[in-house]
């Protein structure tokens, strides 16, 4: 590994003795070499800021200069005074380094783990007198650790039923020695092993069987528990009786299939980002023997899209090694291979890493992808955009401050599965209940934006006039003037010429107009521009989500009809009774043979190849 850099007069950096630059941050990027490497990002203070790997650092970092680049991106490169790179020998290399820089400066614009939550479990501490309790820190001092749990309130659960059961400590860890015994062992509650009162021996005994209990071997428990209450029922103390009554039904209804927390056997995660603006939420699943056992939620703002801020935190969420499991779902194509290659490589560990396109594993990342969707989006709601509409109502010389805004967006694949998005603003945030999609069915496999943009308002704005519905203020189109004066001629024809219609050029990010204004091009910092790359990003996201949709309901035909005893006409009864591959999956085979009119044979076996 080497460090490579060419400037002119010399400080100390990174350890190393390099020169200082005086090129323009954007001439610096030019310099750089086209080599697999690391940069750094300082800012006028001589901080770092943004740390990056690239296989080819001049093509990436030269790539955050470009005219058309997102505001999030815009903001980072207005904060960058310097730039300095470190030259390494393959891929692989510059991830260790990356990481590394990134543990050591902490920069503000790289993904941060710290409004995340880990996953609550019991920790059986090691020692002669071990201690139970609950916990989020993994610590690697030779204690046990059973979970993670589902959340607080099933962990709980097994707390207090151990409590119940077995006089172990409760004062504070480690254990002082005492003269007397405290208040629970007079209560009942603890055997006083501080003063000597058990043996080693015996206080393992105990130990032993809260393992067994954890693990899911609870026969033991249930039998005792069984024969005190009918003992309790006997000796008529009902009160007792139906204390052990309630404890039987507990512990028969639990989940027994708790496991301790080495990540091995059927231990798989579900990882998915979703973002708006700079603002990101990563939504983790864990799923360990079959059973979901916890979610988190890690939030944040970043100036990375998607694919390299799951990356980032994938890292640093793993970082430690602790907590791997064998299988790890992501919802984008991440470089899969470098991130198994370093953990195999760092902790021996075979991860395997992969993005579902159908099965279970899709439908537990879309659950993650939905989680994450919602909370980034809550977030996103309590932007107080007020000051946003008034610029817009000024600049785009509207007659009333916009406080809604409708958006409009084409996505198709080759001619095929062509929908349009329609979504709505309400005071500059998300209104999700307004959202649509409209299935374009005038272009028969033709490739035409501009009259799928015309079917598309078309079917809106009539409705709008038929049910009298709340009017716009706004129009954003995802286009320029042609989708525009698309939409302009339907409004026009249904004489709503009142509605302001606007177009989001992506390449500069040019508003433009239907009538001989000129473009408009917004300092990267203005509210108003925010507001409008919000909403084209949205209509972006929500009509490439539909038109995956379609793709994926075709897939869906071509699924069941593998199936053996499954053909087209049965196929289509199918999607027609459950709507989709993961109704069919709620239903058992008695039912879907009924509703779906098909022999009980062919429904196990459909549903033996659809739960992959």
């Amino acid at each position: 590994m080497r460090y490579d850099n060419n400037d002119s007069s010399e400080v100390t950096s990174l350890g190393s003795t390099v020169k200082e630059q005086f090129l323009p941050p954007r001439d610096q990027a030019k310099a750089l070499p086209e080599s697999s490497g690391v940069y750094l990002m300082f800012n006028k203070n001589k901080k770092v800021i943004y740390v990056g790997k690239a296989k080819n650092l001049r093509k990436r970092v030269t790539s955050y200069f470009l005219s058309n680049r997102d505001m999030k991106t815009s903001a980072l490169v207005k904060k960058i005074a310097r730039i300095e790179h470190i030259i390494v020998g393959n891929e692989y290399e510059a991830l260790i380094l990356e990481n590394n820089l990134i543990k050591k400066y902490n920069p503000h614009y790289n993904i941060d783990l710290k409004d995340g939550k880990s996953y609550p479990v019991i920790r059986i501490t090691k020692g002669g007198f071990p201690k139970v309790f609950k916990t989020r820190r993994i610590i690697n001092d030779g204690s046990t650790y059973y979970g993670p749990f589902s959340g607080v309130g099933s962990l709980d659960t097994y707390l207090a039923l151990i409590d119940q059961q077995y006089k172990i400590i409760k004062c504070a860890y480690p254990m002082k020695k005492r003269k007397t015994p405290c208040l629970y062992y007079h209560i009942g509650k603890c055997d006083a092993p501080c003063c000597g009162k058990i043996s080693k021996e015996d206080y393992a005994v105990y130990i032993n069987n809260i393992k067994k209990f954890l693990s899911g071997d609870n026969e033991k428990l249930i039998n005792e528990t069984q024969k005190e209450m009918l003992v309790a029922s006997k000796v008529l103390d009902f009160e007792k009786a139906a204390d052990k009554r309630d404890l039987l039904k507990t512990l028969t209804t639990m989940n027994e299939k708790q496991m301790v927390e080495d990540f091995v056997q059927e231990a798989r995660d579900y990882a998915a980002i979703e973002m708006r603006g700079p603002l990101y939420t990563i939504s983790i699943m864990q799923m360990r023997d079959g059973a979901l056992m916890g979610r988190a939620l890690y939030r944040g703002e970043t100036l990375s899209d998607e694919t390299d801020s799951l990356f980032s935190f994938l890292m640093r969420y793993y970082g430690d090694g602790e907590k791997l499991p064998l299988e790890l779902y992501v919802s984008h194509h991440i470089d899969s291979e470098l991130l198994a290659t370093y953990f195999s490589k760092e902790f021996n560990n075979s991860l395997k890493v992969s993005v579902p396109m159908d099965g279970k594993h899709y439908r537990i990342l879309r659950m993650a992808n939905e989680n994450a969707s919602r909370d980034v989006e809550k977030r996103l709601k309590n932007t107080d955009n007020t000051p946003a509409l008034e610029e817009l109502q000024q600049l785009l010389d509207l007659p009333k401050i916009p406080t809604l805004i409708e958006g409009f967006d084409i996505a198709q694949l080759s001619g095929k599965y062509t929908v349009a998005s329609l979504i709505s603003f309400r005071n500059g945030n998300p209104d999700k209940t307004n959202y649509r999609r409209f299935n374009i069915k005038s272009l028969n496999g033709k490739i035409d934006d501009f009259e799928a943009m015309r079917e598309a308002s078309a079917r809106r704005y009539t409705r709008v006039l038929n049910d009298n519905l709340e009017r716009p203020g706004l129009i954003v189109v995802d286009g320029g003037k042609g989708q525009v004066n698309a939409v302009v001629q339907v409004l026009e024809d249904l004489g709503l010429v009142d509605i302001p219609v606007v177009g989001l050029a992506e390449r500069y990010e040019e508003i433009v107009f239907s009538d001989d204004r000129k473009s408009l091009l917004l300092p990267e910092h203005s509210p108003a521009l925010r507001v409008l790359i919000a909403i084209r990003d949205e209509c972006h996201r929500f009509a490439t989500t539909a038109n995956q949709n379609l793709r994926s309901k075709e897939l869906a035909f071509k699924l069941l009809e593998d199936v053996k005893g499954i053909g087209k006409e049965r196929s289509e009864r199918l999607m027609r009774v459950f709507g989709s591959v993961d109704d069919i999956l709620k239903h058992s085979p008695e039912e879907i043979a009924l509703k779906g009119n098909i022999p009980i044979t062919v429904a196990k076996r459909l549903l033996s190849k659809l739960d992959l």
